[in-house]
C-alpha cells in the first residue's frame, strides 16, 4: 500500500479533529477548558471515555496477549464494573458537592493544602510517565508502518503528532475533548469491527476453545492471574486509575447534573466489558490466522503484521486510522489534565489566568516530546513497560490518601504525609521484586496493598501526633 496515501489519510483525520474542536469550543474560556462549561452531554462523555480508558497500547497489546494468556484479562475487566459503581455513588457525589475543577481539591478540603499538592504531584508524575511511554509505543508503530519508508525522521513524526494535539487542546481543553474523544472512539471501534469481520470463520468459537485460547477463569490461588485476585484488582484499578485520576474524572465533572454523570460512568463500565471482550476475540482470531499461515509475529507485533502483510489495502488505511484514534485520547487528555492539576493544585493560579495556563500546556507538550525521544534513544521496549509499571505504583498512595480523606479525615502533618506516601510504594516495590512468599506471585493486587499501607501509615501518624499532643499537655 502506498505510504503517502496512509499519510494523507492521517493528516486529513487530524484536520477533521481540529475543525471539530474549533467549532465546539469557540469562545469557551476558562470554564470551558477546565470543566467544559459543565454542560457536556453525558452520553457523549461516556462514548469518548471508552477511547481514553483503552489507549493505543490496549489496541495493540490486548489482542497480542491472547496467545499467551487466553481471555483471562476479561476477569480484570469484570472487576472494573464494581469499581465504576463505587466511583459513581461514592466519589462523584463528593466531587459534585464541592464543584471542584481538580479532584485533588477534595484532599485540600479534607486534609489541607499539603495533601492536595501531594496528590496532584503523584498524578502529574504518573500521568507524565505513563502517557509519554504509551505515546512512544504507538508513534513507534506509526513511524515504522508509514513514515520511515517516506524518509521522515522519528523526531519529526513525534513533534508533528504533539503539535497537532496542541492545536486543538491549548484553548479548547475539556470542551473540545468531550467531542473529539467521541470521534476517536468511533474510529477505533470501526477498525476493531472491520478486522473481526474479515478474520471471522464459521467455526471460530470452536477452534478457539480447542486451542485453549478462550480460557477466562484461573483457579490456581498461587497464580498471578487467580480469578478472585483479578476481580478485586480490577475493581481497585478502576477506582484508582479512573476515580482518582484527574484526566479520567475531568470529563465527568463537565456533566452538569450528578445523576447524568453517574449514568455516564455506569454506561462506560458496560461498554468497556463489551469492547475489551471484542479485542480479546480479535486476538484469538489473529492467533488462529497466524498459526494457519505460519507467521512468527507474536505479542504486540501480531496485529500490525497480520493487517499490513495479509489484509487488503483499504483495511490497512482503516487500521492506521483506528490506531491513531486509539493513541490520541490518552495523549490529548493527559496534556489537558496535567495542565489543570499543575495550574490549580501545584501553582494555585486563578482559573482565569490564561497566560499561565497556556505556558504550562506548552511546557508539558515539550516535556512529552523530550521523553518520547528519550524512550526512542533507549530503544528498549522492556524499559518502557517497566516505566509504565513504576508509574502504576503512584496510584496506591492516591488510593490511600483519598480513603483517609473521605472516611477518616484527621489532621496529619505535611512531613508525615510525604514520608508515608513515599515509604508505601517503596515497600511495595521490595515485595513485588523480591517475591518472598514461597510460590505465591503478587499480581495486580499490589495496588490494593499499596493503598492499605498508605492508609495505615497515615492513621498511625495521626494517632502518634495525637498521643504526642496529649503527652505534651500532661507534662
Amino acid at each position: 500500500m502506498p505510504h503517502a496515501l496512509l499519510l494523507i489519510g492521517v493528516l486529513a483525520y487530524f484536520a477533521g479533529l481540529l475543525v471539530l474542536a474549533r467549532c465546539v469550543s469557540h469562545g469557551s474560556g476558562a470554564e470551558g477548558f477546565y470543566v467544559g462549561g459543565r454542560e457536556s452531554p453525558w452520553l457523549v462523555v461516556a462514548l469518548g471515555m471508552v477511547g481514553t480508558s483503552l489507549s493505543g497500547v490496549t489496541f495493540i497489546s490486548v489482542p497480542g496477549s491472547v496467545a499467551a494468556s487466553g481471555f483471562t484479562y476479561l476477569q480484570v475487566t469484570l472487576g472494573y464494573v464494581a469499581g465504576y459503581v463505587a466511583i459513581a455513588f461514592v466519589l462523584l457525589p463528593a466531587y459534585h458537592r464541592l464543584r471542584v475543577a481538580s479532584i485533588y481539591e477534595l484532599l485540600g478540603e479534607r486534609l489541607g493544602p499539603a495533601a492536595q499538592r501531594l496528590g496532584a504531584g503523584y498524578f502529574v508524575l504518573s500521568r507524565t510517565l505513563g502517557a509519554t511511554a504509551r505515546l512512544y509505543l504507538v508513534v513507534q508503530v506509526l513511524h515504522t508502518l508509514m513514515l520511515q519508508p517516506l524518509g521522515v525522521p522519528f523526531a519529526l513524526a513525534a513533534a508533528v503528532v504533539l503539535a497537532m494535539i496542541l492545536l486543538y487542546t491549548v484553548d479548547g481543553g475539556v470542551k473540545a475533548l468531550v467531542w473529539t474523544d467521541m470521534l476517536q472512539t468511533a474510529g477505533m471501534l470501526t477498525g476493531l469491527v472491520v478486522c473481526i469481520v474479515l478474520l471471522w470463520r464459521p467455526d471460530a468459537l470452536a477452534q478457539l476453545d480447542a486451542a485453549g485460547l478462550s480460557r477466562v477463569w484461573v483457579t490456581d490461588p498461587l497464580s498471578r492471574d487467580f480469578s478472585i485476585k483479578a476481580l478485586l484488582a480490577g475493581m481497585f484499578i478502576a477506582i484508582a486509575m479512573t476515580g482518582l485520576d484527574q484526566e479520567m474524572m475531568q470529563k465527568s465533572l463537565s456533566v452538569a447534573k450528578l445523576r447524568d454523570a453517574q449514568k455516564n460512568l455506569l454506561l462506560l463500565a458496560v461498554l468497556l466489558v463489551v469492547v475489551i471482550g471484542a479485542f480479546l476475540l480479535l486476538g484469538g482470531l489473529l492467533t488462529l490466522f497466524a498459526r494457519d499461515y505460519g507467521l512468527v509475529a507474536r505479542g504486540d507485533e501480531l496485529f500490525p503484521a497480520v493487517v499490513m502483510q495479509h489484509l487488503p489495502a483499504w483495511v490497512q488505511v482503516v487500521f492506521v486510522l483506528a490506531l491513531v484514534s486509539a493513541l490520541l485520547p490518552s495523549a490529548d487528555g493527559a496534556l489537558t489534565s496535567l495542565t489543570t492539576s499543575t495550574c490549580l493544585d501545584l501553582l494555585s493560579v486563578g482559573r482565569d489566568d490564561t497566560r499561565t495556563r497556556r505556558r504550562v500546556h506548552l511546557g508539558f507538550a515539550l516535556l512529552f516530546l523530550v521523553l518520547v525521544l528519550g524512550f526512542k534513544a533507549l530503544a528498549n521496549t522492556g524499559m518502557v513497560f517497566l516505566i509504565l509499571k513504576l508509574a502504576g505504583y503512584t496510584y496506591g498512595p492516591l488510593l490511600g490518601l483519598f480513603a483517609f480523606a473521605m472516611f477518616t479525615p484527621r489532621p496529619v502533618s505535611g512531613r508525615a504525609l510525604v514520608t508515608v506516601c513515599v515509604a508505601a510504594p517503596l515497600l511495595c516495590a521490595l515485595l513485588d521484586f523480591g517475591q518472598p512468599w514461597g510460590g505465591y506471585q503478587i499480581g495486580l493486587e499490589l495496588l490494593v496493598l499499596n493503598g492499605l499501607l498508605t492508609w495505615a501509615g497515615l492513621w498511625m501518624a495521626c494517632v502518634g501526633s495525637k498521643n504526642e499532643g496529649l503527652l505534651s499537655r500532661m507534662s
